[in-house]
């Protein structure tokens, strides 16, 4: 199963609440690691939703782009490279 970014953004709001701009910066960021293959190369597991979420409920606290740069800065320690698949900003 992949990624489907329009039901990735709406569990992003459900679960973790923040702005839709937020969400979708989330999901693109998201689709574009997927399809870099560098996490199941890395990790040996395909990017998912349900992936996704999992991972970010992990993140200790926070909307969705803050639980995704915490889970990036993870992959960026474990695994180097993922740097820029963090979030700097996006529209509210």
């Amino acid at each position: 199963m992949e990624l489907d970014p329009g039901r990735l953004e709406l569990r992003l709001r459900r679960e973790f609440g923040g702005t839709r701009g937020e969400s979708r910066v989330v999901v693109r960021q998201a689709v574009d690691l997927a399809e870099s293959g560098q996490y199941e190369a890395d990790v040996g597991a395909e990017l998912t939703n349900d992936l996704v979420i999992s991972e970010l409920e992990d993140a200790p606290n926070g909307t969705p782009a803050d639980r995704w740069n915490w889970w990036i800065g993870s992959l960026e320690v474990a695994y180097t490279g993922y740097g820029r698949f963090g979030i700097q900003r996006f529209r509210s």
